[in-house]
C-alpha cells in the first residue's frame, strides 16, 4: 500500500464535523434542497426556500469549539474536519466572495476560526471541507423546486459567462480559507461529480492550492486529484492500494437529525476502528452537532464508551501499521515495530492461535487492557524446531475470562 509520506499515514482517527444553518431543522445537510437521496433515507423533504429559510435564524448560542477539541482529544482522534461550505452554499466563516454566510446571520461570529484554534490548541492537525457544488449560487446556477427530481446528468447548467463569474466566486473561497486561516493539514472537498476537471479548472485549482499550502494533503473528490481516497460508510474488505480513509456516521445521517434512531453500537465503532486500523486506513467518525451548538447526548455516549476503550487501548491503534497476513491471525491486527497487536473482535474461547511468528523471540504477551501477563505454548515443524536457529511457527495465546475486554480484547506481542 502506497502512503501520502506524511502524518495521515498512521494517523488512523479522526472527527468530521457536518453543520449548517439547516440543523434548525433537524434535517440532513444539503440534500433536502435537491428531494432527498436513496443513500440518506432520513433526509426530510422540504421545500427549497424552506430548506434556505433558516440561514436567516441560524444563532448556535451553546457553540463550545474548545469542548469539542478536548473530547477529540480524549478519544484519541489525531485530527478534525470542519465543514465550511456544504453543498447549500453557506458558509460557516467569514467571506469576502457573497452575503450567504454566518456573517450575515443572527450569531454573525466567525465558526471556523475557533474551530481550527481549539483543535490545534489540543495538538490535533485540522482540515476543512469544501463542497465544490453550490446549490445556492445563481451562477452555479441555483437548485429549484422545478429541478426535482435530482437525476444523474440532467443538473442544470450555466451560461459560460456565468460559469466564469462562479469559478471566480469559487476560486476565491478557497483562496480565503488557505490564506486567512493558518496552516491546514487537509482540504476536503466534495460535490465533484456534477462537472468534468476541465470545467472545474482542476489543474489550476490544485496549483493554487499547493502553492498557498505546499504541505497540505487534498482527497480524491475534486476529480483527477487525490493524495489519499474516501471510501464513504464503508470498510473496504482489502486494503487499497492508495492511502485511504473511511468516513462514517453513528447513525445514517451527515446532519443533526433526531428521527434518525439508527445509531451504531459503541462497540460496533471501537470494531469499525480495529478494523480500519488493520487495514493501514483511517476512520473519520462524524458528528452532527444540534442547532444550539451541542452535541447529541446520542452521539455523546457512544463516544464515551469509545474513549473508556481508547484509554486502554490506543497504543494498538494510533501511530500503528498493518499487522500480520489473514492467515496468520483470524482477525485485524496492528504492529509498532516488532510488537504486533491482535484485537479479538469475537470473544475468544480458552485459548488464541497465531502463526507464521518466530517462536523463539516471542518474549512476552499482554492483555492489553487489563495489564495482565499470558501463558502461551509454541511448536514448529520437528525439523525445524530442532535444528532452525529461528524457526517460524505456531503461538497459542491462553485468555483466561478475567481478560476479556467488554468492546474488544487486545493482546500485545512483544518480539525480540
Amino acid at each position: 500500500m502506497t502512503g501520502t509520506g506524511t502524518w495521515f499515514d498512521t494517523a488512523r482517527f479522526g472527527m468530521f464535523v457536518h453543520w449548517s444553518h439547516c440543523s434548525q431543522h433537524g434535517c440532513e445537510l444539503s440534500w433536502p434542497i435537491v428531494g432527498g437521496a436513496s443513500a440518506l433515507p432520513k433526509a426530510k423533504q422540504l421545500s427549497v426556500a424552506e430548506y434556505h429559510s433558516t440561514a436567516a435564524t441560524f444563532d448556535p448560542a451553546a457553540y463550545d469549539p474548545a469542548e469539542w477539541a478536548r473530547l477529540a482529544k480524549r478519544v484519541g482522534m489525531q485530527y478534525a474536519i470542519f465543514t465550511a461550505k456544504h453543498h447549500d452554499g453557506f458558509a460557516m466563516y467569514h467571506t469576502r466572495q457573497n452575503d450567504f454566510s454566518i456573517e450575515h446571520a443572527p450569531y454573525g461570529r466567525d465558526i471556523v476560526r475557533p474551530f481550527l484554534e481549539a483543535m490545534r490548541a489540543e495538538g490535533l492537525r485540522v482540515g476543512l471541507y469544501y463542497s465544490l457544488i453550490d446549490w445556492h449560487h445563481p451562477d452555479y446556477p441555483a437548485f429549484t423546486d422545478a429541478d426535482r427530481p435530482y437525476a444523474w446528468g440532467r443538473w442544470r447548467r450555466s451560461s459560460p459567462e456565468a460559469w466564469s463569474r462562479f469559478l471566480d466566486f469559487m476560486f476565491g473561497q478557497i483562496r480565503e480559507l488557505l490564506t486567512d486561516y493558518g496552516p491546514i493539514d487537509i482540504i476536503w472537498f466534495d460535490g465533484g461529480w456534477e462537472r468534468t476537471r476541465e470545467e472545474w479548472r482542476g489543474a489550476e485549482l490544485e496549483a493554487m492550492i499547493r502553492e498557498l499550502q505546499p504541505d497540505i494533503l487534498i482527497n480524491d473528490r475534486l476529480p483527477g486529484t487525490g493524495d489519499y481516497l474516501t471510501p464513504e460508510q464503508f470498510v473496504p474488505p482489502q486494503p487499497p492500494e492508495q492511502a485511504w480513509e473511511t468516513c462514517m456516521t453513528i447513525n445514517e445521517s451527515w446532519g443533526y437529525n433526531p428521527d434518525d434512531r439508527r445509531f451504531k453500537s459503541g462497540r460496533q465503532l471501537i470494531h469499525t476502528l480495529c478494523e480500519v486500523a488493520g487495514r493501514g486506513g483511517n476512520l473519520l467518525l462524524n458528528v452532527g452537532p444540534m442547532a444550539d451548538g451541542k452535541l447529541p447526548a446520542e452521539l455523546l455516549e457512544r463516544l464515551a464508551i469509545i474513549e473508556e476503550w481508547m484509554g486502554r487501548h490506543a497504543e494498538s491503534v494510533i501511530g500503528t501499521t498493518p499487522g500480520l497476513e489473514p492467515w496468520q491471525f483470524y482477525g485485524p491486527s496492528t504492529r509498532r515495530g516488532e510488537t504486533l497487536y491482535l484485537h479479538l473482535l469475537m470473544r475468544p474461547y480458552e485459548t488464541v492461535s497465531v502463526r507464521g511468528l518466530p517462536i523463539r523471540r516471542v518474549k512476552a504477551i499482554t492483555a492489553l487492557g487489563a495489564g495482565e501477563a499470558l501463558d502461551f505454548t509454541t511448536r514448529a515443524p520437528i525439523a525445524e524446531s530442532m535444528f532452525g536457529a529461528d524457526p517460524l511457527g505456531e503461538v497459542t495465546i491462553v485468555v483466561p475470562e478475567r481478560a476479556v475486554d467488554p468492546y474488544a480484547t487486545v493482546l500485545k506481542v512483544e518480539v525480540q
